[in-house]
């Protein structure tokens, strides 16, 4: 572990890797250019109260992800590919479209279509990753270092967009289509790229077993009998959906690690939805420039400490990081409690803590899952994980009833208590079990 982070590794990333990191920095950026000051339009426009801009937001949210998971299980037997093109069409279409709608019907319905691309958008590039990369070390720095690209966009896009006005304008959301059109031509080039290079190997591994024939015999009786053994627990033939659901539904660890996560991403998103509400409804000074600082500072701290953290907590099992990382989630949640509204540089220390939390927690639950994920099955495991989603989706609903009934310290004292919660199930999952495939599937 302690050698993840190397030029060696980097230089072992295939070209559609780096595709991947350039098109989701530029996507990032154009897309952080506006959508965190959606709750702020949707407030200035139609005067919505905070449960109602919740529940819009969170209606969206739960569509995605229950669209995620099927397509993300589909995605182990269509293809990466054309599940890729066609979100990526579905973004450019939403996004061209958001720009110009007018009504809470017409934001309901272009946000949930949005919504439905991001969540289909996320796993299948993680379990493309997974395709293209074999090695877990380089595939691990792989997944650190989209989750770094993002972040780097997160951090350049809101700055950028109030540097030349197009914070919180509607209009802003083209250049999210555009990017995003650029992004699919890289990839449609990537992919052809890509397929080419196996092709080439393929030849020359066939080539080489022609001139050894008798070679290629005995290798292929061993390979399968190699595989075979290997794959005794692990492996599952049918891939139809029942079958996939039978092997989820028969991990009590994936369960509960799903649980955990689900209360994981209600606390964290809390910034993204009912903090900016929260702030906006409280008429803090300088709204737009707090909004636009704490989205940088959030991606800042990300980008500086993301390697070095990762290195720092290399000789820490994946657990171990992850509780960390959620110990420092909870001291956010306390300071957000009682911070004066008035206090700039309060807010921002806050969001200093959640980001490292961030840091820690994000990357790591990825390749949580890659490494718990059967390797035909990475799609199915990666798209059950988009269930964490669930938490992100009804968190705006949540802290809405909660802002409009209890108040804004009140909802992160809550998250604060929910922290202990997920850091009780993370102790527990080593003690839960696995499923055997092969008694599944017989």
């Amino acid at each position: 572990m302690s050698n993840v982070v190397s030029v060696k590794r980097f230089k072992a990333f295939p070209r559609l890797m780096w595709i991947l990191l350039f098109g989701s920095f530029i996507t990032r950026g154009s897309y952080y250019m506006v959508w965190p000051f959606l709750a702020v339009i949707l407030y200035e426009k139609f005067a919505l109260s905070a449960t109602h801009v919740g529940l819009i937001l969170s209606s969206a949210a739960v569509i995605s992800v229950l669209v995620s998971f099927v397509g993300s299980a589909l995605s182990d037997r269509i293809g990466r590919h054309q599940l890729m093109y066609a979100s990526g069409i579905l973004y450019i279409i939403s996004f061209s479209i958001l720009a110009e709608v007018d009504s809470i019907a017409g934001y309901s319905l272009v946000i949930t279509l949005c919504s439905i691309a991001t969540a289909l958008w996320r796993p299948l590039t993680s379990a493309l990753i997974g395709d293209i990369i074999k090695d877990k070390g380089t595939r691990e720095l792989a997944m650190q270092s989209l989750y770094f690209v993002v972040n780097v966009g997160c951090a350049v896009g809101p700055m950028l967009g109030l540097w030349l006005g197009l914070t919180g304008e509607q209009s802003s959301f083209y250049i999210t289509a555009a990017a995003f059109s650029f992004l699919l031509v890289l990839l449609w080039w990537g992919f052809h790229q890509h397929s080419k290079l196996e092709n080439e190997k393929s030849v020359q591994a066939n080539q080489r077993a022609a001139d050894s024939l008798d070679n290629k015999k005995n290798s292929i009786s061993t390979e399968t009998h190699n595989q075979n053994k290997t794959q005794t627990k692990i492996t599952t033939k049918n891939s139809a959906s029942n079958q996939i659901l039978k092997v989820l539904m028969a991990d009590k660890l994936l369960q509960c690690l799903i649980f955990a996560n689900i209360l994981c991403m209600f606390i964290y998103a809390q910034m993204d939805s009912s903090l900016i509400q929260y702030l906006t409804r409280a008429k803090v000074p300088d709204l737009l420039q707090l909004i636009s600082a704490m989205i940088f500072t959030n991606a800042l701290v990300i980008i500086s400490t993301q390697f070095l953290l990762l290195k720092l907590m290399a000789s820490l099992s994946l657990i171990s990081r992850i509780q960390v990382g959620l110990v420092l989630l909870m001291c956010s949640q306390i300071w957000l409690a009682v911070n004066p509204l008035t206090l700039f540089w309060g807010w921002i220390g806050a969001i200093v803590v959640m980001s490292l939390a961030e840091t820690i927690l994000f990357p790591t639950m990825n390749v949580h899952i890659d490494r718990l994920a059967p390797e035909h099955l990475r799609g199915a495991y990666f798209g059950a994980a988009s269930f964490y989603e669930f938490g992100y989706a009804i968190a705006p609903l949540g802290g809405g009833i909660i802002l409009d009934q209890l108040g804004g310290s009140w909802l992160f004292f809550i998250a604060a208590a929910l922290t202990l919660i997920v850091i009780y199930l993370y102790s527990i999952l080593d003690n839960l079990p696995r499923p055997d495939f092969v008694k599944l599937e017989h």
